[in-house]
C-alpha cells in the first residue's frame, strides 16, 4: 500500500524543492554562498515532503486529505515568489513579461498604499535613508505578495461557502486532517477548535501590521537585515504576506469544521429526542 504513494510524495518533493530554489535560480544577482545555501534548503524541504507524503498518514501536514486546501496554498506561494524573483530579474535583464509584471505590481502597490494599511507599514519599516529604488521596489513586492494572498483566501472561502468544502471531498475525518490537534486531549472538541480558530483569525489579520512594527523596533536593537538584498527582499515580502493569510485559512477551515461537528451533534441529538443546548448546560 505505501508504495502506492511513492510517486505522488516525489512529484511533490521535486516540486517543493524547485519553489524553494526559484528565486535564486531566477535572480541572476544571486552570490555562490547564497546558492549553495539554497541548494542545500531545497534538498531538505524535499526530502521533508517525501517523508510526510510517503507515509500513509500524515504528521505535520495539515487537511492533507482535504483538497484543495494546500494546492491552494502552494499554488499561491509559488506565484509570490517567482513573480516577485521575475520583477527584481528585469532590473538587470529586462523582458517584455518582467516590465508587464512591475507595471502591474506598481499599480497594485499603489492601490494598497493607503495610511494605515498593510503595505503602507512595509514602508515606514524602512530605513530613513533607503533610496527611492528601494522604497519602490519594496512597495511592488508587497503589492505583489499581498494580493495575491487576499485571492488565496478568497479561493478558500469561495470552496468553503459555495462549493461545500470539505464535504464534496467525502467525509472528513479529524485525526489525519489535522495531525497536530488531538480531539481527545481534556475539553469539549468544539470549543477549541473554535478557539484555535478564532486565535488563527486574529493572529492572521494583525501579523500584516505587527510583523513590520516588530521588525523596525528590533532593528534598533539589534544589526537589522539589509532589506536591499534581493533575496531578503523575496523571502521576507513572501512572509509577510503569505503566513498571515494561511492563518487566516487555518481558522476558517477549523472553524468550518467546527459547525460540521455541531451539525452532526445536532441530528444525532434530534434522532435521540434530545437537545444540544439541554446537554450543553448540563
Amino acid at each position: 500500500m505505501l508504495f502506492s504513494e511513492i510517486p505522488g510524495a516525489i512529484a511533490r518533493a521535486i516540486l517543493i524543492a524547485i519553489l524553494v530554489a526559484a528565486p535564486a535560480l531566477l535572480v541572476p544577482s544571486t552570490g555562490a554562498d547564497t546558492a549553495q545555501i539554497v541548494i542545500v534548503l531545497s534538498m531538505l524541504a524535499g526530502f521533508m515532503t517525501f517523508i510526510e507524503y510517503y507515509g500513509r498518514y500524515p504528521s505535520i501536514i495539515e487537511f492533507r486529505f482535504a483538497p484543495p486546501f494546500n494546492r491552494l496554498k502552494f499554488f499561491a506561494l509559488a506565484f509570490i515568489l517567482i513573480t516577485i524573483s521575475l520583477i527584481l530579474r528585469g532590473q538587470s535583464d529586462p523582458t517584455n513579461l518582467t516590465r508587464m509584471l512591475t507595471a502591474l505590481g506598481g499599480r497594485l502597490g499603489m492601490a494598497i498604499d493607503f495610511p494605515y494599511s498593510p503595505v503602507r507599514m512595509v514602508l515606514l519599516m524602512l530605513p530613513s535613508d533607503a533610496d527611492q529604488v528601494l522604497f519602490d521596489m519594496v512597495r511592488i513586492a508587497a503589492g505583489i505578495s499581498y494580493t495575491i494572498s487576499l485571492v488565496m483566501m478568497l479561493v478558500f472561502v469561495t470552496f468553503v461557502r459555495l462549493l461545500d468544502w470539505p464535504r464534496r471531498c467525502g467525509a472528513f475525518n479529524v485525526w489525519v486532517n489535522l495531525p497536530l490537534f488531538d480531539p481527545t486531549s481534556g475539553g469539549d472538541v468544539l470549543f477549541r477548535l473554535r478557539r484555535d480558530a478564532d486565535l488563527n483569525v486574529v493572529l492572521g489579520a494583525l501579523l500584516p501590521f505587527m510583523i513590520p512594527a516588530i521588525i523596525r523596533v528590533a532593528s534598533n536593537l539589534v544589526e537589522p537585515i539589509s532589506i536591499s538584498n534581493p533575496q531578503t527582499l523575496i523571502w521576507m515580502m513572501t512572509a509577510w504576506a503569505f503566513l498571515p493569510a494561511s492563518m487566516l485559512m487555518r481558522g476558517i477551515a477549523m472553524s468550518r469544521i467546527a459547525d460540521m461537528i455541531e451539525d452532526k451533534r445536532r441530528r444525532v441529538y434530534a434522532e435521540d429526542g434530545l437537545s444540544l443546548e439541554g446537554l450543553q448546560r448540563v
